[in-house]
This record gives C-alpha cells, structure tokens and sequence, in this order.
C-alpha cells in the first residue's frame, strides 16, 4: 500500500495505491493522522490505482470524513475503479459521502 499526500493550493490530495486491508489500514492511519486540521480541512482522496479496499479501508475512509466534518471541512473520493465503487455503494457509503469521477472534478467540489 502506498500513501501519497500533495498539497494543492491549500487542498490535501490523498492517492491511494495498493491494496487497503486490515493488514495495512491502522499503518495508512498513521500516516494520516493528523492530516487534518482547522486550517487544511478540504481533502481529496485518490483511488484511482487502489486494487483492493476491506471493511478496515472503508472505515478508515468513515473516520476521515468524519475528522474533516468536524472542522468544517470538505472530503471527496474520486477516481474509483468499477469494482471499488461497488464495494462503497453495497455499504451504503455512497450515499452518505461524496464521490466524482476525476480528481479535477474533486479539486472543483472541494474548493
């Protein structure tokens, strides 16, 4: 699993790649804490090369949103592959989260 955060004009860009299991989510979690603050509170996730994501990904995806809502801010997901957004739609997370299909389109949503 690689984590890589950009900051792009004041937004936090997140990409995914890999596989987001049980195995590495509390890993990736720590390279995110902290990720969000009053000041950098719009945040773009990447899923664009993410292979794999298990209920340990998704609820690590539950916790930043979360994180961002909590100071004011804004998440967007983009970028998923077929079977990636499948997994969000069966759990219900499209619906609560917000999900385009480009990361200019995210950048747009968020700023």
């Amino acid at each position: 699993m690689t984590v890589t955060v950009e900051n792009a004009d004041g937004i936090q860009v997140v990409a995914l790649e890999g596989r987001l299991d049980s195995m590495n989510a509390s890993s990736v979690e720590g390279q995110l804490n902290g990720l969000v603050t009053a000041d950098l509170n719009r945040i773009v996730v990447d899923m664009a090369k993410l292979d794999y994501i298990s209920s340990a990904g998704l609820r690590l995806i539950l916790v930043m949103a979360k994180q961002v809502k909590q100071v004011g801010g804004k998440l967007v997901l983009c970028g998923m592959q077929s079977h990636i957004r499948e997994v969000f739609e069966i759990s219900g997370f499209l619906s609560i989260l917000t999900v385009v299909e480009t990361r200019a389109d995210a950048l747009t949503a968020v700023a």
